[in-house]
Order: C-alpha cells, then sequence, then structure tokens
C-alpha cells in the first residue's frame, strides 16, 4: 500500500514535457485573447511617449547646464 501512495506522489511531481508544436498553439491562444490597440489609440499613446520623452530631455538638459554652470561659477571661480 505505502508503494502505491509513492508512486502515485511521483507521478504526480513529475513534469509533463509538451511538445513544441503545443507550445507555439497556447502562444497563439494567448495572442488571440490580448487587447490590441485601435490604430487611433496606438498613434495617439505614441505621440504621448514622444511628448514626454521630449519633455523629460528638456529637464534633464536644463538641469545638465544648471550644474555645469553653478560648478563653473562656485568651483572654478570664472
Amino acid at each position: 500500500m505505502a508503494s502505491q501512495a509513492k508512486k502515485a506522489r511521483s507521478a504526480k511531481s513529475a513534469p509533463v514535457k509538451k511538445s513544441r508544436f503545443s507550445y507555439i498553439i497556447e502562444v497563439v491562444a494567448e495572442l488571440r485573447k490580448a487587447h490590441w490597440p485601435s490604430r487611433q489609440e496606438a498613434v495617439r499613446l505614441s505621440l504621448l511617449v514622444l511628448l514626454i520623452c521630449v519633455v523629460v530631455g528638456g529637464l534633464l538638459g536644463g538641469f545638465d547646464y544648471l550644474f555645469y554652470w553653478l560648478f563653473n561659477k562656485v568651483v572654478l571661480v570664472g
């Protein structure tokens, strides 16, 4: 009786090996479930990302120039 329980436990814990083909089928099924944005939504969100990149780049460039200017005035006294 103990050997049957041991076999049942080892059978449950053994990983099930799937074929590569079944993996591809599962991937396609998951991609079909995903919400894909419309063309208008994708363009709008892309422009938003571009705008945010430009603003953040400008802020970082401004801070960089400010610190460069302060460093030259305070440390190099020039």
